[in-house]
C-alpha cells in the first residue's frame, strides 16, 4: 500500500513540474527603466536677515600737521538686511545667482582723546564724541555646491564676489575739556559724509528645505567682507577720515522659487509580453 501511494505522489509531482514549465514565458519580463529628471532651470530668491557688524577701525587726519591717527574708539552697530536675486540651477549639485542686498542704517560711535590744543575749550586735554551712520548696497555674483539631499533637507556651501556701495552720513564731532578746569565743550563740528563702491566677497553655508516641488525654504549664514574707503571730509582743522573696512556676520532666512521644478520623473514602459497559451500534455 505504501508503495502505491509513493508512486501516485511521484506521478503528481512530475506532472505539476511539466505543467509549470509549459506556462513559463519563453523570455523573462524586463522591469521598466526609470530615468530621474534633474532639477534644472531659473529661480528667484528673496532673503531677510540680521547682520552683526564688525568695523575694523577708522582713521582721520589730526589738525594741520597732516598726521593720520586712529580713533581711540570706533564701533558700528548691528542692523537688519534684506535682499533678492535671480539664479540658475545647473544640476542637482551646482547653482549660481546674482543678488542685491541692502544693509540698513548702522550707527557709528567713535571717540578720540588728546591735549595741547591752542583753541576752544581744549586748552589742556580733551575728549571728542563722534557720531555717524552708514547704509550699504551689495551686488554679488555667487556660486553654490549642494551637498546631496537627505529627506527634505539639502545642505550647501557657497562663495561670492562683487562690490558694495557704502554711504556714510555726516559725522558730528564734539570735543569737551577733560582736565577739570571747567572749560566745557567746543561747538559741534559737522564733517560731510562720503560714499563709494568697494570690493567685497562673501562665504556662505546653510541648508535648503523642500516645501513644494518648486519652492524651497533657505536657512543660512553669510560672511561678507567689505574693503575700506572714504568716511568723511575736512572741516575746522580736522579730517578727512576713512574707515578700514568692515565684516558682516549675517544670519538669513529666505525662499527660492524654481521655475519648472514640478516636472515628474520620466520612464520607459515595459515591452508588451504576448500571452502564451498553456500547453497541456
Amino acid at each position: 500500500m505504501k508503495r502505491s501511494l509513493s508512486g501516485v505522489f511521484a506521478a503528481l509531482l512530475i506532472t505539476s513540474n511539466a505543467y509549470a514549465a509549459d506556462l513559463m514565458p519563453a523570455e523573462p519580463i524586463a522591469a521598466p527603466e526609470v530615468t530621474v529628471t534633474e532639477a534644472t532651470g531659473w529661480y528667484l530668491r528673496g532673503d531677510v536677515g540680521y547682520g552683526f557688524n564688525d568695523l575694523r577701525g577708522a582713521k582721520y587726519f589730526q589738525g594741520s600737521n597732516a598726521s593720520e591717527v586712529d580713533f581711540d574708539r570706533s564701533d558700528l552697530d548691528d542692523a537688519w538686511t534684506i535682499g533678492g536675486g535671480v539664479g540658475y540651477q545647473i544640476n542637482n549639485y551646482l547653482r549660481t545667482d546674482l543678488t542685491l542686498d541692502y544693509l540698513g542704517k548702522s550707527d557709528f560711535h567713535g571717540s578720540t582723546n588728546g591735549g595741547g590744543s591752542a583753541f576752544g575749550a581744549c586748552q589742556v586735554t580733551c575728549s571728542s564724541t563722534d557720531l555717524s551712520s552708514l547704509t550699504a548696497w551689495s551686488l554679488m555674483a555667487n556660486a553654490y555646491v549642494d551637498l546631496g539631499t537627505y529627506g527634505y533637507v539639502t545642505p550647501y556651501v557657497g562663495a561670492g564676489i562683487g562690490g558694495t556701495y557704502v554711504k556714510w552720513k555726516d559725522l558730528s564731532n564734539t570735543s569737551c575739556d577733560t582736565s577739570g578746569s571747567g572749560n566745557g565743550c567746543d561747538d559741534t563740528v559737522i564733517h560731510g559724509g562720503k560714499g563709494g563702491w568697494r570690493f567685497s566677497y562673501g562665504l556662505m553655508a546653510g541648508a535648503s528645505i523642500d516645501v513644494t516641488c518648486n519652492v524651497k525654504a533657505d536657512v543660512g549664514y553669510r560672511f561678507l567682507h567689505v574693503n575700506g574707503g572714504d568716511m568723511f571730509g575736512y572741516n575746522e582743522n580736522g579730517g578727512p577720515g576713512r574707515d578700514k573696512g568692515f565684516n558682516v556676520h549675517e544670519a538669513r532666512v529666505g525662499a527660492r522659487y524654481l521655475f519648472g521644478g514640478c516636472q515628474t520623473a520620466s520612464y520607459e514602459p515595459a515591452p508588451e509580453i504576448p500571452l502564451q497559451q498553456p500547453v497541456y500534455k
